[in-house]
């Protein structure tokens, strides 16, 4: 396991690099070029990576907690299994990001573009989705208790499965754009709603 010191990779040009386990906890990474770099297991955490380019990087179980990734562009990276607890994601770039059981508690979204990303069985709870682009994102049994869905886009997402109690801010006009809510666990009060809506018996 390689360690850096903080601050002292803003901007680097570390494309395609070999970072797999390494302990860049705290460091500075604004505006560094990551695409393609290997950090599977790697520890960024408080990591500021605010406008870095993460695309197409592996950060499979990488740990991410209170990582400041404000309009990082991640699109097509794994970061699944990855820890994201606390993580400041505003505006971030995350289009087709594979988040397979990634833990996102108390994350901030918000309008950050997960369109068609994958967030099966990702741990949502407490997330600010706020604006957040979530059309076609496949969120099969993901948990999304107590997290913000003020104003997200949710056309054609997958919610199968998905556990929807206590969430905060959504409306039946946004579900009514989803692609399925089969077996979805939803608070009693949207139920009826859904029911009369559609005339649900």
């Amino acid at each position: 396991m390689s360690d850096f010191k903080a601050g002292t990779l803003e901007k680097a040009n570390l494309k395609g690099a070999n970072l797999k386990g390494a302990n860049l906890k705290g460091a500075n990474l604004e505006g560094a070029d990551l695409e393609g770099a290997d950090l599977e297991g790697a520890i960024l955490r408080w990591v500021n990576l605010e406008g870095a380019n993460l695309e197409k990087a592996n950060l499979i179980r990488a740990q991410l907690t209170w990582a400041n990734l404000k309009g990082t562009h991640l699109e097509g990276t794994n970061l699944e299994k990855a820890n994201l607890e606390g993580a400041n994601l505003q505006g971030a770039q995350l289009t087709r990001a594979h988040l397979v059981g990634a833990r996102l508690i108390g994350a901030r979204l918000i309008e950050a573009n997960l369109e068609r990303a994958h967030l099966k069985e990702a741990n949502l709870r407490w997330a600010y989705l706020r604006g957040a682009h979530l059309k076609e994102a496949n969120l099969e049994s993901a948990y999304l208790q107590g997290a913000n869905l003020q104003g997200a886009h949710l056309q054609g997402t997958n919610l199968e499965g998905a556990n929807l109690q206590g969430v905060h801010k959504l409306t039946i006009d946004q579900l009514s754009e989803v692609k399925t809510l089969y077996n979805a666990k939803l608070d009693e009060e949207l139920l009826i709603s859904l029911r009369a809506r559609y005339e649900i018996t």
